[in-house]
């Protein structure tokens, strides 16, 4: 949770907040006119994921505004060219619209990541969630800030007080039925209450800061402009992102920008439930 707190004096924050704020703006305004049914450009990528023009307007509005500010820090975002990445120490990582699905569905639930890797790690990040008006930074120091740009309200994160026994589990709207996701939320009912939490994908790291998850399982491929940002934001309040054998992930080093599967959680406590049941599922199959 938040506690209202004063603005930040931090220089890279006070850069970004202007262009993540604009990027916003364009990303709703496709958003509305998307929902109203104008025509809207919607392509299918190799992978066969779709990709759309807010997409495309977002991502070229953030390089532009990123190598003008930034001009000696390249950009490796999700709708851009990346074969110099492997000669990037320190980069921006970009992904304009996470939550492509869920924007064509006509869920809010997507959102803006925006993270800086420096060497292998991610060291700042900036989730926007743009139907909300609300920014989500984590600074190279100190815990998460919250920017609600409607009100120009700022706040601090706070550990909270839990008011229930329940295990709070996120999970994507493609998850139900799924056979992995069924059966990892099945062997935790046995031993504890859970309460299921659906919503798109990086909007879950969100969540989980706001005191609404406390463990989200990926059983599922991702890329690494999908996890920077939130990794960085959970691990700062002591939680984390690893993978499914329990390694933090580290960036920009591999052939592939493909993650595989992942548990992000909010507390070590909660760490410790989740491989639990994790290595349960894995005697049963």
């Amino acid at each position: 949770m938040f506690r209202t707190t004063t603005a930040p004096q931090d220089a890279l924050i006070l850069q970004l907040i202007p262009i993540v704020t604009q990027a916003c703006e364009i990303l709703r305004a496709e958003y509305r006119a998307y929902c109203s049914g104008v025509a809207f450009d919607i392509e299918k990528k190799s992978d066969h994921s779709p990709v759309t023009q807010a997409d495309y307007r977002v991502n070229e509005f953030i390089v532009a505004e990123l190598r003008r500010n930034f001009p000696d820090i390249p950009v490796l975002s999700e709708e851009g060219n990346n074969t110099q990445r492997k000669q990037w120490q320190t980069f921006w990582l970009l992904d304009p619209l996470d939550g492509t699905k869920e924007f064509l569905h006509k869920r809010p639930e997507f959102t803006i990541n925006l993270s800086l890797v420096e060497g292998a790690q991610t060291t700042f990040a900036i989730l926007a969630i743009p139907e909300e008006q609300t920014l989500y930074i984590c600074s190279k120091q100190g815990v998460p800030l919250k920017f609600e740009i409607k009100n120009q309200r700022w706040g601090s994160y706070v550990e909270d007080q839990a008011t229930t026994t329940a295990i709070q589990i996120g999970l994507s709207q493609s998850d139900q039925g799924k056979t992995q996701y069924a059966e990892y939320v099945k062997i935790l009912k046995k031993s504890f209450e859970i309460v299921e939490f659906k919503a798109g994908s990086a909007y879950k790291f969100c969540m989980i800061l706001e005191g609404k998850i406390d463990i989200y399982p990926r059983f599922h491929p991702t890329s690494e402009w999908d996890t920077s940002a939130g990794q960085c934001l959970l691990e700062r309040i002591g939680g984390g992102l690893v993978s499914l054998q329990g390694k933090d992930f580290q960036y920009n080093q591999r052939d592939s920008l493909l993650n595989k599967g992942f548990i992000a959680f909010k507390t070590i406590e909660m760490k410790k439930i989740a491989f639990q049941a994790l290595r349960l599922m894995a005697n049963n199959e």
